[in-house]
């Protein structure tokens, strides 16, 4: 079992998903919702914490400072992205081990910020019960994907959708996870309480107690945009939990990830002084 070196001690925000092994031209990066979101809780001086399924040999962003919990596997999850124009054909390789939290320290379990994020239903979703003190947050773009026995990636519709979502705080999915469809969208929105859509360089979109609000994202110039959705909603769950209000979090997030994508790979994640001045340009344009 990989983990941290030290004691395991409380922290204060966990991510739970598989950090994918990546495919590039000469080798693997990795990624992954637990990459870019547990590096981005980082930026904001939380203690964090991942739950995950990688083998001994696996490709890692800079997790030093982050307590690790592995689920032991014989594979690591693989993805292989291929780009046609204006259109992305994904590939899964491999899957590690599902995730169902049975070897979750007890001091975990009242973590007062828990983000799951699958990446391909690598999640037992009753592992949410698990943490009934904390803040939920859920991007649930792997519940809503499928491959064949190609490994080709399809959507798939997510049937615990509901469920799942009734016991959670807040959801963020992209346009692209649901394929546009406004009328899911529009089933989800009765299904919890604060869910964002996210469009990109459009901004999101905010529904929340009955009302929905645009946010525009600043025009900037768009290097790689991957990650950005993952550290929009690190970034959404932290300031929403701290100020309990999701506009606020919303023009926060919106600010963080626009400037995520002007870099490439995990150099994406926010700095801690990139926090720290969003936060006061945020306070000052109030």
């Amino acid at each position: 079992m990989i983990q941290s070196l030290k004691p395991i001690e409380p922290i204060d925000y966990l991510v739970i998903g598989h950090i994918t092994q990546d495919k590039v031209p000469g080798g693997v990066i990795p990624g992954g919702t637990v990459s870019y979101a547990s590096l981005t809780a980082l930026s904001f001086g939380l203690r964090v914490g991942v739950y995950t399924s990688i083998t001994p040999d696996a490709v890692l962003p800079d997790l030093s400072r982050i307590q690790i919990i592995n689920q032991p596997t014989e594979t690591n999850t693989i993805f292989e992205n291929i780009y046609d124009q204006k259109n992305r054909k994904q590939i899964l390789h491999a899957s590690a081990a599902e995730l169902y939290g049975r070897i979750l320290p007890q001091s975990w379990l009242d973590t007062p910020i828990v983000h799951l994020g699958p990446v391909i239903n690598e999640i037992d979703p009753s592992i949410i019960r698990k943490f009934p003190n904390s803040f939920i947050g859920i991007t649930p773009q792997g519940w809503y994907r499928q491959s064949d026995e190609y490994g080709n990636i399809s959507f798939a519709e997510w049937l615990e959708a509901n469920h799942i979502l009734s016991q959670a705080n807040a959801a963020v999915i992209s346009l692209e996870d649901v394929q546009a469809d406004e009328n899911l969208i529009a089933n989800l929105v009765y299904a919890i309480r604060v869910l964002v859509v996210t469009e990109g360089s459009q901004g999101c979109r905010v529904y929340w107690n009955g009302d929905v609000r645009r946010f525009s994202a600043p025009v900037v110039e768009e290097v790689n945009a991957t990650g950005a959705g993952d550290i929009f909603a690190a970034t959404f769950f932290i300031r929403l939990k701290q100020t309990q209000d999701p506009w606020e979090a919303a023009r926060f997030a919106t600010l963080i990830a626009s400037t995520s994508v002007t870099r490439n790979g995990m150099a994406s994640v926010p700095t801690d002084t990139e926090i720290q001045d969003a936060l006061i340009e945020i306070i000052t344009k109030r």
